[in-house]
């Protein structure tokens, strides 16, 4: 579908439907292409014209969901080790280019985390870092290139979590170089569920076990599973809403409302919180 193609199918969708039948018209936008997506998003915008106005759900190829159940499963982690919120985490995202990539590093530096992106390309990696650190206006995001596995151990030398973002069937993280360089690190995540998986060493139904002595590690099995019902409770509340944009934004908050309503047991306040996991 092009952008042209979107203005068509929008104005056919809503007119004839009129004010009321266009309140319980839904509008999914999905596909490889990020900036295509985005694209298309923006001109399905400009065609809602009050009383004309639908709900759109984006989320190209399950990208947003997958970055929103992947950051809100780091926030219950994080909790469960006593590890406290996100805010001033530093952050390491393997292969951040991605769809995925992108939309974790926007999610993270919305709680006010220092994150590094990388890519195989240093160009990409920091047009993705000045991209998000213009619309976020903060400076949390930077780009770093990465190639060589010393290149990747110098990238998470710093970083308290790190999330593998590469494609399926791609090893970004070796064990020894996470061993070697990860002393900082309590919290590794993989979105890569096919062999070999993202980061060597952990399951891909790893949820909060130990992989090496103190770091923790979230499999993208347990990524997945949440990312379903966050797609769903998002879908439901676009179905329920009679119009707006549903989006990794809108995606995020039901999924951080869900794990910290589930991991969050209130005690009187002599007490401290306690926190588990599922």
């Amino acid at each position: 579908m092009t952008v042209e193609d979107a203005e068509k199918i929008v104005y056919d969708a809503i007119f004839p439907r009129g004010p009321e039948g266009v309140k319980h018209t839904k509008i999914f936008v999905n596909g490889r292409d990020f900036e295509r997506v985005n694209n298309v998003l923006e001109k399905i915008k400009s065609c809602m014209i009050a009383p004309f106005e639908a709900a759109v759900i984006v989320d190209p190829r399950g990208a947003y969901t997958t970055a929103s159940a992947a950051v809100a499963k780091t926030l219950e982690l994080s909790n469960l080790k006593g590890l406290g919120t996100l805010e001033n985490k530093s952050v390491t995202v393997l292969a951040g280019t991605g769809p995925v990539g992108q939309t974790v590093a926007r999610l993270y530096a919305s709680e006010n985390a220092d994150v590094t992106v990388t890519s195989r390309s240093l160009q990409k990696a920091s047009s993705v870092a000045a991209k998000i650190n213009e619309e976020s206006g903060s400076e949390n995001v930077r780009g770093v290139e990465v190639q060589a596995p010393e290149e990747v151990g110098k990238a998470i030398e710093k970083a308290e979590i790190v999330l593998s973002a590469g494609a399926a069937g791609t090893s970004l993280l070796p064990l020894n170089v996470l061993r070697e360089h990860g002393k900082k690190c309590g919290i590794v995540l993989d979105i890569n569920a096919i062999p070999p998986l993202g980061v060597e060493g952990m399951e891909s139904d790893a949820n909060g076990k130990e992989i090496l002595p103190h770091i923790f590690g979230i499999g993208a099995l347990i990524i997945g599973k949440f990312k379903n019902k966050v797609e769903w409770e998002l879908i439901k509340r676009a179905a329920e809403e009679p119009k707006g944009i549903f989006d990794y934004k809108a995606a995020y908050e039901i999924a951080k409302k869900i794990v910290m309503e589930k991991t969050v047991e209130k005690k009187p306040e002599s007490e401290p919180q306690k926190y588990w996991l599922p």
